[in-house]
């Protein structure tokens, strides 16, 4: 059900201790059906009252605190929530974004995989800036406007339950980790490989030709494959749009990389120079087809498990 009890009851326990959820839901359902009811037997309209109910409750997120026996006064108790929930908003995305966007310049300027560290590195500071200054600001506010209300809560701001996922978080993770470890595999392989020439200096695995186009294709489709996946998470459940979405991406990137690799235009023809067994074309053929057929598999295997998942979840 989303009633307005359910859903104050979902806002108030999302922010207690797990352990004692259970018994807080009980006591307070309990304690709103009875103010309901008292309401209602003098003659109120059961609707009004549940909101009358709900609305001298006030805020779940301060029932929640004084559940949980825990203060609001890191900032101060009148702009605490303001402060947390806006510091919950600008930690969610910013900092992702500007180590992204310092990585790839790395990786433009030639850095290789270690334009990665630098990403993460710059991400966990640009977090620690909003942190400091956020925080300063709301402390400096707290304490030049002390009298500044701010508007009431009222039960239209609850949140609605939340819906039971069938797409877990850590599956969603796994996936934009291993499309960003292969985004960032393919320009590091051309810095730093495991295979060397005489000289020492370093054999790309991958022919260095496909950047002018094959490479940064297969990476645009990875990273459209990045933002499907949190699409999905956010929807929650597969639909057949999203089944034909995910088919999309998938032939985007096999196909491909089957057609690279069956005409010999996958690996760095260099290779051969120091991989003798490469120079060979029935074992570069075999290497191929053994590429072409496990990629061929696990597009179907993947196909195949998306569409029952989505049958499941669609019927």
């Amino acid at each position: 059900m989303n009633t307005l009890t359910e859903r104050y009851l979902a806002a108030t326990l999302r922010s207690v201790p797990l352990q004692r959820r259970d018994e807080i839901a009980t006591e307070l359902r309990a304690s709103i059906r009875d103010m309901i009811e008292d309401r209602a037997g003098g003659g109120q309209d059961a609707t009004a009252a549940e909101r009358a109910v709900l609305t001298e409750l006030g805020n779940p997120d301060l029932l929640a605190a004084r559940y949980a026996d825990r203060r609001l006064q890191l900032i101060g108790p009148t702009y605490y929530l303001v402060w947390l929930r806006l510091l919950k908003l600008l930690l969610s995305f910013i900092p992702a974004i500007v180590g992204t966007i310092v990585a790839i310049v790395d990786v433009a300027d030639g850095k290789g995989f270690g334009a990665i560290g630098t990403g993460i590195v710059t991400a966990m500071q640009v977090a620690v800036q909003i942190a400091f200054w956020l925080t300063l600001t709301f402390a400096i506010l707290e304490r030049a406007q002390p009298a500044t209300s701010l508007p009431d809560w009222t039960v239209d701001q609850l949140p609605d339950v939340p819906a039971h996922r069938d797409i877990s978080l850590a599956d969603t993770i796994a996936s934009v980790a291993m499309a960003a470890l292969t985004i960032g595999y393919l320009p590091f392989q051309h810095y730093r490989s495991w295979v060397n020439g005489t000289d020492g200096e370093n054999i790309p695995i991958l022919d260095p030709a496909l950047w002018s186009f094959w490479l940064p294709a297969l990476i645009a489709v990875l990273v459209a494959g990045m933002v499907f996946e949190i699409v999905k998470y956010r929807i929650g459940r597969w639909s057949w749009t999203l089944f034909g979405v995910k088919a999309v991406l998938d032939l985007a990137f096999t196909v491909p990389l089957i057609w690279l690799v069956l005409t010999d235009r996958l690996l760095n023809p260099a290779l051969t120079d120091r991989l003798s067994w490469l120079a060979e074309p029935e074992n570069r053929n075999t290497l191929g087809a053994v590429i072409a057929i496990g990629a061929a598999v696990v597009l179907v295997w993947d196909l195949i498990d998306t569409g029952l998942k989505t049958r499941r979840q669609t019927t």
